[in-house]
């Protein structure tokens, strides 16, 4: 019989939910039964249920929140030569995404097309893609859609977009502005069910405004801005260095490197459309500090950013606590691969898009994250990074953190996935359990290998790990099947905010690479102090199967 020290009112509500043998239920005990039906039940996974809705005050403005983005929407493949296709949109959009990424060029036939602009990637029609956008846009949240062109067409096919995106969204388009929002960005609950449009635009919002109801075919404005060189290469050569704070202060780390002006025409019915979401490109943070609108956003390439956020962390942060900023993968990921987002929402940034069609790290932990707050899409900010004061400093512990313990028992796994290197099928099993977060929280911890068992094997091992900053901590799962030969070969993973875990003895589902669910468990007990999590007092109980007799 299984004996605990749970509460007695706890107990006896598990037993009587769980447990079919009435003697046992009579006597207050359960069956390896009953206790078999218990962890294998929703409220023994490893995520609290608490954080399956939106709990979060969903009534700050949209830059107090991370933001699920995607690069590069339309592709499902590589850059250069992969198929364009409306399920990156699809698909992006039921994962909870919330900022799609459209490239837009001119067609023929005076129609819009979406493709990976001079390269050999298949095209889209634009208005197919606002259809499936209108279609998927809240299926799995009722939280704001921001839809951000990379636009590349002429004055007349962008009128032609204006009018797509008008008549096939209709009210869900938000294209004037708020009543309590005129000088500051709404919150994701003033704009639920809405769809934005983050574009160049011209003029203010009050000229948008006297424009209201007035006849615009035909109207462009133009505009002149520099033009970004492309030096992903040389920006990742920067490295850190002692030498690098003499250079805080130098004029080549507070602009973008630029090349020449260039002529940018606007149609104004396009213009009109934008307004919370401003694309407006990024000059150095004192530029932006005084002269930067509340509805204008960035986009920064990853290597600049990188760069930034070494040598002026506390300059992006505050820049981050006032403006959206949107991260994207640099230009020579042909291969459509990504970056670890951690780094950025360790700043603040909002906006991190990645290739959602690339399995692996970075995507794993991006679906992670944004399991939090109902899948929502989107996830407060912590405070030091809302407040504009903040001297937060990712690549220093804070004074007045409030660090946890986390210690997490390893016991067994439950039908783990074959190898397929291996003729017999056999994994040789091992667990890695991976803390990202801040630099300082970051380790890596490794069970000792089970060999030629994946149906059963048992590591009963401990580990403990430090939290400096729970709040930004994601925690990893992975089972790998060793060969020392060609690299362990990956069979499964789970990925999880540290503050969203239960305590107590939990099941692991894992996850594919390509984040499909897999039929496999792992087992484990979570040990952490009470202030973490608020769970009941009888998560801190550990079933183990030593503990059981056949009733």
């Amino acid at each position: 019989m299984c004996k605990n020290n749970m509460s007695e009112s706890i107990a006896s509500e598990i037993i009587k939910k769980y447990e079919p043998i009435e003697k046992a239920k009579q006597e207050s005990q359960m069956s390896v039964e009953g206790f078999i039906r218990y962890i294998y039940s929703s409220e023994c996974l490893l995520f609290n249920s608490e954080f399956e809705k939106v709990y979060q005050d969903m009534h700050h403005p949209l830059n107090d929140y991370f933001i699920s983005s995607s690069h590069n929407t339309y592709l499902i493949s590589d850059q250069l030569v992969g198929p364009s296709d409306i399920w990156g949109y699809v698909s992006a959009l039921v994962k909870g995404c919330r900022c799609l990424e459209i490239d837009c060029w001119d067609g023929s036939q005076n129609q819009p097309v979406v493709y990976h602009g001079y390269t050999f990637t298949s095209k889209l029609l634009f208005k197919t893609v606002i259809q499936a956008v209108h279609k998927y846009a809240f299926i799995a949240s009722d939280y704001p859609v921001v839809l951000s062109l990379e636009n590349h067409c002429s004055p007349a096919q962008q009128e032609v977009m204006a009018d797509n995106l008008q008549s096939i969204l209709g009210d869900t388009l938000l294209s004037d502005l708020l009543d309590d929002f005129s000088d500051k960005l709404p919150s994701p609950e003033a704009l639920k069910f809405k769809i934005l449009v983050r574009n160049k635009k011209i003029g203010s919002l009050l000229e948008t405004y006297a424009r209201k109801g007035s006849d615009k075919h035909g109207q462009v404005e133009e505009y002149e801005e520099y033009e970004e060189t492309d030096q992903d290469e040389e920006e990742d050569k920067v490295k850190e260095s002692p030498s690098l704070d003499n250079l805080k202060n130098s004029p080549e780390i507070q602009r973008l490197p630029v090349s020449k002006k260039k002529k940018v025409k606007v149609a104004v019915a396009l213009s009109d459309l934008v307004i919370y979401t401003k694309a407006e490109k990024f000059r150095n943070f004192q530029y932006s500090s005084q002269y930067q609108q509340f509805n204008e956003s960035n986009s920064i390439g990853e290597s600049t950013a990188r760069r930034l956020s070494k040598l002026r962390v506390h300059d992006f942060i505050r820049h981050t606590t006032k403006f959206i900023t949107r991260i994207y993968p640099k230009a020579t990921r042909a291969d459509s691969s990504n970056f670890n987002p951690q780094e950025f929402w360790n700043v603040g940034c909002q906006m991190v898009a990645l290739n959602f069609q690339t399995p692996g790290l970075p995507m794993d932990i991006q679906n992670g994250k944004f399991l939090d707050n109902g899948n929502s899409g989107y996830i407060l900010k912590p405070q030091f990074l809302r407040n504009i004061e903040t001297e937060f400093n990712p690549r220093k512990a804070p004074e007045d953190s409030n660090p946890i313990t986390l210690t997490i028992r390893v016991i067994s796994g439950i039908q783990l996935p074959p190898s397929y290197h291996s003729s017999s099928n056999k994994a040789d099993t091992l667990v890695i359990i991976e803390l990202f977060g801040i630099p300082i929280d970051q380790i890596k911890h490794q069970t000792r290998v089970i060999k030629k068992n994946a149906f059963s094997p048992r590591w009963n091992e401990t580990f403990t790990f430090i939290v400096r900053v729970p709040e930004l901590a994601m925690i990893r799962f992975s089972v790998e099947n060793q060969n020392v030969i060609t690299g362990n070969e990956f069979l499964g993973q789970y990925t999880l905010p540290v503050l969203c875990m239960n305590k107590g003895y939990r099941r692991v589902p894992l996850f594919s690479k390509t984040g499909s669910h897999l039929e496999y468990t792992l087992h484990l007990v979570v040990k952490s102090p009470e202030t973490l999590l608020g769970c009941d007092s009888f998560l801190q109980i550990f079933f183990v199967f030593d503990e059981f007799e056949q009733f």
